[in-house]
């Protein structure tokens, strides 16, 4: 019961942040999904895993990012579109996809692979090859995501100079 809600508000926050307008509400949304998304993994009994977005991604990247907001001073010119025109075509893509996830766990969320001979393929079997093989890739994302915010600040503050 209590995966499901905090599966739910995970879900919830995440689907706001399509909605809200302002920068720091949609990071305020975002935040409150992957704590949500922390409480999921520890009620699965990957403890560590939990820790791990709730220290990295919750304590370090979003208040980060939070910190770039603020320092940006985002404001949003009135009268400016807030969808644009791929809102549309985005939508029905997301429907699209959640009625596929939903089939599949239907179905039994494992599927053949026709390159290994028919084996199935689980989500245990791709959380073990993820945690051991693949983990560090996964979290130099971030080492990236710090270099293109500082680049998006230069270009920024490139942009104030010559306005001021």
């Amino acid at each position: 019961m209590a995966l499901a809600l905090f599966g739910l508000v995970s879900l919830g926050a995440a689907a706001s942040m399509l909605f809200l307008r302002e920068p720091m509400r949609v990071a305020l949304a975002l935040i409150t999904s992957m704590t949500a998304l922390g409480a999921v993994y520890g009620l699965m009994g990957v403890h560590f895993i939990a820790a791990f977005q709730v220290l990295i991604y919750v304590g370090a990247v979003m208040v980060f990012m939070v910190y770039v907001i603020m320092l940006l001073e985002v404001k949003e010119a009135p009268g400016s579109r807030r969808f644009s025109s791929l809102a549309v075509p985005g939508a029905v893509a997301g429907v699209l996809l959640a009625a596929a996830l939903g089939a599949g766990l239907l179905r039994g969320g494992s599927a053949a692979l026709p390159e290994r001979g028919g084996e199935t393929f689980s989500l245990v079997q791709f959380s073990s090859v993820f945690l051991s093989q693949y983990w560090l890739v996964f979290e130099l994302t971030t080492v990236f995501l710090v270099g293109a915010i500082v680049a998006a600040l230069a270009v920024v503050n490139v942009s104030r100079r010559r306005q001021g």
